[in-house]
């Protein structure tokens, strides 16, 4: 047949007439003709149908079986609102053994989103394609269309009413304990604990929400009982950890090592507890002292005991080219407080009361008895003086103290060098007293005013030994100490050339990029009024030019500032800050070594004008005492 039926299809098409095709032709149009007729009046009859209905819901459109036929937004939400009312009349019951909680669905979470049912129910047989339209509207109203009403639910709330159930199940797990009277001890038995599972909870919960169904929710609830019940055996072990004191001491102390320290009976009770070891059979308590407490009473002697390791310190015999120690080296020694912890019970449960602590020793790099040759220290590569002429008592100081945390120490080969780090702690319980500092936009009293006089000096002593810079800042205006030369003149070259130092946010840092270590002196002669700052290492050939642009863009201070001050009495006058021009230096510095450009780097310094400030107590003649006020230079 399939081989025929070819045949057969092509012997009709020979054989057909004119007329044939004629009558085909005109079939064809019809029907073409006939189609758009009946699109056209499909496309009409969705017009007027959409016309009758603007604004309106289809017919046949209903939301969990609601009739919504013809209904503007405003009559539809007002429909749901009536008789979608499962969030507000639902009973939701929470049980857990003879407790039961009853919840509406909204007081867990529950909202009927009745805007956006409202909105999809308008939208059905409108949101589709034109050519669709029509078949969706036909669909509707012949067979109905029931569009699901939308629910939020916030787990949140429901999380937060469970939460108020949970503050009257919870119990926490208890272990079994010795109750502390002073020193006296009683055994206390355990409690087992209790947890709502929220997460859990809820997830029981869903099904009654998604069904739009009360119920009853069983409340999870886990139940952890203590692992020991009874700690009486333990009784006895207590008493006698608190039958005596507890002395902690230092292993082979030696004259000047902090120590013993002492806890009493009473401190020992308090920190008395029991804790869990299983031993095979199953868990048991074992009498100890509390690690926590024990490591915060550790933690606070830590800082006593604690040392770092220091590098024996030296100075350099100019004519005998040896080091001469000045200051032994010192073992670092940290006190290894897990360790202690585990010692302090170990001794204290076989009857011990005198413990000494674990500590751990770190030996130094440079102990005394290194060469000069050995740490390639052979001669003088940089020195630089700075004077401070003027400076008060306190500033002098500060000046020495700070001068002699540098005095003898050594810089190891290609490593940056941290003042900060070196200078420790400035405060009056270091050495330290009070004088003038730069502290935000005004010179005030604080503890460690001249420390700057130092980082100036070993700012100078590195830049002038051609060293790399690595951190340096400015003062925020020219300080006359920092520009005084031998002569007690103000040395405008050296502007831009200071360093300021506040430890721990403000450093100083240089490199010792040789293969040789580096010696710091420091010299301070009060008398004289000036600070001498040396390197001792070997000299790699290099040598330094700089150039400064000198001041530039000068700004004058201004008319100095008079303020109230209440402390001051009636025509008092006190001068606080003292004027000086703002101005911009440039400092370029080139570093040779051996006749080869080796370093160039720039130091550009922006002084801001700094006005005088006077003082004055209340009800003052200001007239008078402008009269008495002479500027210091």
């Amino acid at each position: 047949m399939n081989n025929q039926l070819p045949k057969k299809y092509s012997a009709r098409r020979t054989s057909a007439s004119p007329r044939a095709h004629i009558l085909i032709a005109r079939i064809l149009a019809s029907l073409l003709s006939g189609a758009l007729f009946y699109l056209l009046i499909l496309l009409l009859a969705t017009l007027v149908y959409s016309v009758i209905f603007a604004g309106k819901i289809f017919p046949g459109v209903t939301v969990e079986g609601i009739e919504l036929d013809g209904l503007r937004l405003s009559e539809a939400s007002e429909q749901l609102r009536d008789n979608i009312t499962f969030p507000i009349t639902g009973k939701i019951a929470f049980r857990y053994g003879d407790q039961v909680w009853t919840a509406q669905p909204k007081d867990i979470g529950l909202f009927f989103d009745i805007e956006t049912t409202a909105i999809q129910a308008y939208r059905y047989g409108r949101q589709e394609g034109l050519p669709q339209r029509p078949f969706i509207q036909l669909k509707a109203l012949l067979f109905g269309a029931d569009i699901p009403a939308q629910f939020i639910f916030d787990e949140q709330t429901a999380v937060r009413y469970l939460q108020n159930i949970a503050t009257l199940i919870d119990k926490p797990t208890i272990e079994a304990s010795l109750k502390i009277d002073g020193v006296d001890v009683t055994a206390t038995p355990g409690q087992t604990g209790y947890t709502l599972d929220i997460p859990a909870t809820i997830s029981n919960l869903h099904p009654y929400l998604q069904n739009l169904e009360d119920g009853v929710v069983t409340l999870v609830v886990h139940e952890k009982p203590p692992d020991i019940m009874d700690a009486s055996a333990q009784a006895e072990k207590a008493k006698q950890i608190l039958s005596a004191s507890l002395t902690l001491k230092l292993p082979d102390s030696q004259k000047g090592d902090p120590g013993p320290w002492i806890l009493e009976r009473e401190q020992l009770a308090q920190m008395l507890t029991i804790s869990k070891h299983n031993q095979g059979n199953g868990m048991e308590y074992q009498v100890a002292l509390q690690n926590e407490a024990l490591q915060q009473y550790l933690e606070n002697i830590a800082p006593k005991i604690e040392r770092q390791p220091q590098n024996a310190r030296f100075v350099f015999n100019d004519e005998s080219k040896e080091l001469e120690v000045i200051q032994s080296a010192i073992t670092g020694r940290t006190l290894d407080i897990s360790a202690s912890i585990a010692q302090i019970n170990q001794k204290i449960a076989s009857g011990e009361h005198i413990v000494p602590l674990s500590v751990v020793t770190t030996n130094p790099t440079i102990t005394e008895n290194a060469k000069a040759k050995e740490l390639g220290i052979n001669e003088l590569v940089s020195k630089q003086t700075s004077f401070f002429y003027g400076s008060s008592g306190e500033r002098i100081q500060n000046i020495e103290t700070a001068a002699s945390r540098f005095h003898g120490v050594l810089v190891p080969p290609n490593t940056t060098f941290s003042m900060a780090e070196v200078l420790g702690d400035v405060s009056l319980e270091t050495g330290f007293a009070e004088a003038l500092i730069i502290f935000g936009n005004q010179t005030i009293k604080g503890v460690g005013g001249g420390v700057c006089q130092v980082s100036t000096t070993l700012f100078r002593t590195a830049f002038f030994g051609g060293y790399p810079i690595v951190e340096r800042y400015p003062h925020a205006y020219r300080v006359s100490y920092y520009e005084y030369d031998q002569s007690g003149s103000i040395n405008e070259n050296l502007a831009g050339l200071d360093a300021t130092v506040f430890v721990p946010k403000v450093d100083f840092k240089f490199t010792n990029d040789t293969p040789y270590w580096l010696l710091m002196e420091t010299y301070v002669n009060a008398a004289a009024r000036k600070l001498t700052w040396k390197f001792y290492s070997t000299s790699d050939g290099r040598t330094v030019d700089w150039e400064t642009s000198g001041l530039r863009n000068v700004v004058e201070p201004g008319e100095p500032i008079l303020r109230e001050n209440p402390e001051l009495a009636k025509n008092e006058i006190n001068q606080v800050e003292w004027e000086v021009a703002g101005a911009d230096v440039t400092v370029e510095r080139t570093v040779y070594k051996n006749g080869q450009v080796y370093l160039q780097d720039t130091f550009y310094t922006h002084y801001i004008p700094w006005q005088a400030v006077y003082e004055y107590g209340p009800g003052s003649n200001l007239n008078k005492l402008f009269d008495k006020i002479i500027p210091m230079p």
